[in-house]
């Protein structure tokens, strides 16, 4: 396990659903340690800085720590967990799956569960039950049985999922969390490919949180950092699985990273844009242009910082995503990081001063 694989493994098997982000926030901040300057914002996101020739422009590149998850809502009289989600959850992803309760006094393990089969009726047998019809089940026949394990309102709730080396030739990878603690690794990788080398500006690593419940982090650091342009390196939901459309989605896995050109919150600065596809031609890197129609991303708030800052995003293909166990490919991470750090690298003062010409 090479020291991508090593970071990668250690960030998804972090626990950090929205809100609860230490885990993943003290990695960054150790590896944003070494490179330079580390702060915070008030509400838990992270900021690395590293210096360059100049002080400005001064360039974010953002990646959000918080995975989907739930939060305890409430223990019924006979033992079981009622739960909020935190992040969006299709109901089909959710029965039978194995969770962790990060309680005061340790972790509880639990399954999702829902009326059994052989009880129900024809007509019920085989639809999804709704998520308000889910339960977390931790073997206990009581409330005060739950109680006494330490569970209470309140307590947030993780997927249980180890990071995976999958057998295919390609160096392939699954694990939880991967939205977006991938970006995470690809920001520590370009953070620190950038201190090896000249760059003309002054880059503001950011590990925002709350970005699953409304782009929280995304707004407040924003706000600290100023910024003249900005990147968001986060997953792109993929189509190269059965029961999708050519005409619903042609990016697929290992076809390179993914440029979004629209999102349901923000339209790419189209300079910026340009400039990542005219980068991407002449580092002979394949760009997979793409559309999300459904959600958006954490530039759908820092792009409207003040009066606007120019933003893009960039995008790991990425298979079952907001799912207990999403794959990616490591030469699309190889790819992206090599041209997100060549971007910034062009990205001086009279380039960026040109993209809101």
């Amino acid at each position: 396990m090479d020291d991508i694989e090593g970071l990668l493994k250690e960030l998804t098997e972090a626990s950090g659903v929205s809100g609860y982000e230490r885990e993943v926030r003290l990695i960054l901040e150790r590896r944003f340690a070494a490179l330079g300057e580390v702060s915070r914002d008030r509400l838990g996101s992270v900021i690395g800085v590293q210096k360059g020739s100049s002080a400005s422009p001064r360039i974010l590149i953002a990646a959000h720590m918080d995975e989907i998850g739930f939060m305890v809502k409430m223990i019924t009289r006979e033992g079981f967990i009622k739960f909020v989600p935190l992040g969006g959850w299709p109901n089909q992803h959710l029965p039978a799956q194995r969770v962790m309760i990060q309680t005061s006094s340790g972790p509880v393990v639990g399954v999702i569960g829902t009326p059994p089969p052989h009880l129900l009726r024809d007509k019920d047998r085989n639809t999804t039950p709704d998520k308000k019809e889910m339960f977390i089940d931790i073997g206990a026949t009581s409330k005060e049985e739950v109680e006494a394990a330490g569970v209470r309102v309140g307590d947030p709730i993780v997927p249980i999922t180890d990071f995976t080396v999958l057998s295919v030739k390609e160096p392939t990878y699954m694990a939880k969390a991967f939205d977006d603690r991938v970006g995470c690794a690809l920001l520590i990788s370009v953070m620190e490919s950038l201190a090896g080398g000249k760059h003309p500006n002054a880059v503001y690593g950011v590990g925002t949180v709350q970005e699953e419940v409304g782009l929280r982090g995304a707004t407040t650091s924003a706000e600290m950092v100023n910024p003249d342009v900005a990147i968001i390196l986060d997953i792109g939901p993929i189509g190269d699985v059965p029961g999708i459309k050519p005409d619903e989605s042609i990016t697929k896995l290992g076809g390179g990273p993914n440029l979004l050109v629209y999102d349901t919150r923000m339209i790419p600065n189209l300079k910026l844009r340009d400039l990542v596809m005219e980068t991407a031609r002449q580092m002979d890197i394949p760009l997979q242009l793409d559309t999300l129609e459904f959600g958006g991303y954490d530039g759908g708030a820092i792009h409207l910082h003040k009066s606007g800052v120019p933003t893009v995003v960039i995008a790991i293909p990425t298979r079952h995503a907001h799912s207990h166990n999403s794959i990616i490919r490591r030469k699309d991470y190889d790819m992206t990081s090599k041209l997100v750090t060549a971007l910034v690298r062009r990205l001086d003062e009279a380039t960026v001063a040109g993209l809101c010409d």
